[in-house]
């Protein structure tokens, strides 16, 4: 595990570095006013369709049942609205997480290769293509699964628990092919994420331990609903930041795991040469 924590003190040095910072505030204006448009648009309308879900299955009686043995009773007048909120939720870390892979995956994978690995080939493997479908078909599971388990957030540290996981997935299986597909052809690719599997998952779970922080704002109850529009703002700008130290952690991680990789494969080679 030294070369995960190696990559993280870099990872935390170029996240503090001017051009780093720049590169966080194009996707967060951007996600920022697509949310302001998609709440201001949206937010009612699911707000009265879990409203009547609620009148029409006896949905109140049983979140103050719910509440009342978790010690939360107080949250049953808002209980409606806060629902809308955590469905919310997930769209608004995909969405952070795509922008910053479009906009500034590519920059950062470039900068560091550069400075770091001036001499990495470029093999190219990856396409766009390809990762449009590793983000589309896991942004499907990651929605899915977050949908599934928002019930359990009502339990003391089981909601706490999953987020991370569910995070650490994501993150791992949309950044990390970000970062291969410039510089390894598919083989090599796939003999990497094999090989680096539990690394990655462990860098994923990390930042996806700090991706609860933006979801903690939620949790506020009436001051959370007062302060909607801004907790949301400040929750896509965390997300971002979060997104963006983890591309920088999966990135310098990713191109030392490729140039040793290489490097054993030549010293195997002329290994079996020498022979």
């Amino acid at each position: 595990m030294k070369a995960v924590i190696r990559a993280f003190g870099r990872g935390l040095a170029s996240q503090l570095r001017p051009r780093m910072l720049f590169l966080a505030l194009l996707p967060f204006f951007l996600a920022t006013a697509l949310w302001g448009v998609l709440l201001w648009l949206g937010l009612q309308p699911v707000i009265d369709a879990i409203q009547r879900y609620f009148a029409e299955n006896d949905g109140f009686a049983v979140s103050n049942r719910w509440l009342s043995l978790f010690g939360l009773a107080a949250l049953k007048t808002v209980i409606v609205p806060l629902l809308a909120m955590w469905l919310f939720l997930p769209l608004m870390v995909v969405t952070a997480l795509i922008f910053v892979g479009i906009m500034a995956m590519p920059a950062i994978v470039r900068h560091i290769g550069k400075r770091h690995h001036p001499g990495l080939e470029r093999r190219q493997g990856g396409s766009f293509a390809g990762m449009l479908w590793v983000t589309i078909n896991s942004l499907f599971i990651f929605v899915a699964l977050w949908v599934v388990t928002t019930p359990l957030c009502a339990l003391p540290f089981v909601g706490f628990a999953i987020q991370p996981l569910l995070w650490g997935w994501l993150t791992c299986r949309v950044i990390a092919y970000d970062v291969f597909s410039g510089y390894t052809d598919a083989e090599e690719r796939t003999t990497l994420l094999r090989q680096h599997r539990w690394q990655l998952l462990a860098i994923g779970t990390v930042t996806g331990i700090l991706g609860v922080a933006p979801s903690l704002l939620w949790l506020g109850g009436t001051i959370s609903i007062v302060l909607f529009p801004f907790f949301a703002a400040l929750s896509i700008c965390l997300y971002v930041l979060v997104f963006t130290f983890s591309g920088l952690w999966f990135t310098h991680y990713g191109l030392a795991a490729v140039s040793e990789h290489r490097r054993a494969a030549v010293a195997s080679q002329q290994l079996g040469e020498s022979l």
